[in-house]
């Protein structure tokens, strides 16, 4: 097949969708098909364009048998829901334009967010005649509903996109079962959707102790007990719980809170950080896939957080990661959310009810009082054989071939 994925984030973004759209196209390739991307600049977590790539308006390279075309987009200093608009309407533009010259592809693979990529996936789709597949990472109008960063006229023109990309898509697909739900609860017949789940990498779970004591050395935390947070750091992580617990712990020396990574909050949380003179809390910026080796092997505890008003909009890509690394996880996040249910399934760790400090606390002292390495191989067991990736990549590249055989456009 010859496909074209139209995604804002891919490779060297090694967090959240970007690291998804970057495996799946890689694999697709590594079977013998055509791929090309369009994408941007790579940006996030940190909102600012890589210095490799700045200035530039477009560019071209290849890896791994991927053609990865990009094209620019806006990226505001200051990340408010006005300048997300702006950005991701800029890259809507330049990514059709880029398109538009490419060589008519067998199927489009559009991956949302941004959600108006719909209007690219119907024009390209009707142009070419050929079918295009929604494949939504996160429920962008519910997210931004519930968390109120958009206002209602808004928001009912991002709804009104949700059900145009949907009903012309010749396939949603998603993450998890919640958000499958979701979506068919949206009107979509249950026959069009799939279930494009991610796939763990089998690279963290050989990770050795000697990692973990030279990262612990590096960053002078011999001794300590090492609760850790990583990726990024965004209103709907919800990282205030963090530095509350760690606030109600401040008087025990041997723990260390570790927050590593970046995005739009970050500098506020370290505001708040320092404010409440937290001497326990420690921050790192993104780390490169060797340090990030040592820093899984060293944490003791790693913590997915979430405010309370997500639940089924989105799946972290730590979760995956963590788990596959045999790391025991405190979840604080709603019970009905599908981290919650892998955490539970798994007998990985603990879930605790988000924004709740004491909780939180009470979850890392329980685990701290029973046998770590129980949850660890609990998580590295479930990851394993759920996310496997000959199982994930395999059923997903059978779905596209249903589809582009379908010809249904």
């Amino acid at each position: 097949m010859r496909i074209l994925i139209l995604g804002i984030n891919y490779w060297p973004e090694e967090t959240g969708i970007g690291a998804f759209t970057t495996y799946r196209a890689e694999y697709l390739a590594s079977l013998g098909h055509d791929v090309t991307v369009c994408t941007t600049f790579p940006y996030y977590p940190e909102w600012k364009v890589a210095a490799a790539y700045a200035g530039r308006l477009v560019s071209g390279e290849t890896r791994n048998g991927v053609r990865i075309l990009r094209s620019y987009a806006y990226v505001p200093s200051r990340v408010t829901s006005v300048m997300r608009v702006l950005h991701e309407a800029s890259f809507i533009a330049s990514s059709l334009v880029r398109a538009l010259f490419q060589t008519r592809p067998d199927l489009l693979l559009v991956v949302s967010p941004p959600l108006g990529l719909a209007v690219n996936a119907y024009v390209l789709s009707r142009l070419w005649r050929i079918p295009y597949v929604f494949d939504v990472e996160d429920l962008q109008p519910d997210a931004a509903a519930e968390l109120g960063m958009l206002p209602k006229p808004v928001l009912n023109v991002m709804y009104q996109v949700e059900r145009f990309a949907y009903r012309h898509a010749a396939l949603v697909s998603t993450l998890t079962i919640g958000m499958r739900s979701r979506i068919i609860g949206k009107g979509v017949p249950e026959q069009k959707t799939a279930l494009f789940e991610p796939r763990f990498d089998g690279s963290l779970t050989s990770l050795s102790s000697d990692e973990g004591h030279a990262f612990r050395s590096k960053y002078f935390l011999k001794g300590k007990f090492v609760v850790s947070h990583s990726g990024n750091m965004g209103v709907k992580q919800g990282l205030g719980v963090i530095l509350d617990a760690a606030a109600l712990n401040r008087t025990d020396e041997s723990t260390v809170f570790l927050i590593v990574g970046d995005g739009a909050v970050r500098d506020k949380i370290q505001q708040r950080a320092k404010e409440l003179k937290l001497d326990n809390v420690r921050f790192l910026p993104l780390l490169d896939s060797m340090e990030f080796r040592g820093f899984l092997s060293a944490s003791d505890i790693c913590l997915v957080t979430q405010q309370k008003s997500v639940s089924d909009m989105v799946f972290p890509s730590k979760t995956v990661t963590y788990l596959a690394a045999g790391c025991p996880v405190i979840a604080s996040v709603n019970g009905n959310s599908e981290v919650a249910r892998a955490i539970e399934e798994s007998g990985a760790g603990l879930v605790v009810e988000p924004e709740n400090a004491p909780a939180l606390l009470s979850a890392i002292q329980e685990i701290r009082a029973h046998d770590i390495a129980l949850y660890g191989r609990n998580a590295k067991r479930y990851a394993s054989q759920r996310w496997s990736p000959e199982r994930v990549l395999g059923f997903f590249e059978s779905k596209l071939v249903e589809v582009t055989s379908s010809g249904n456009s």
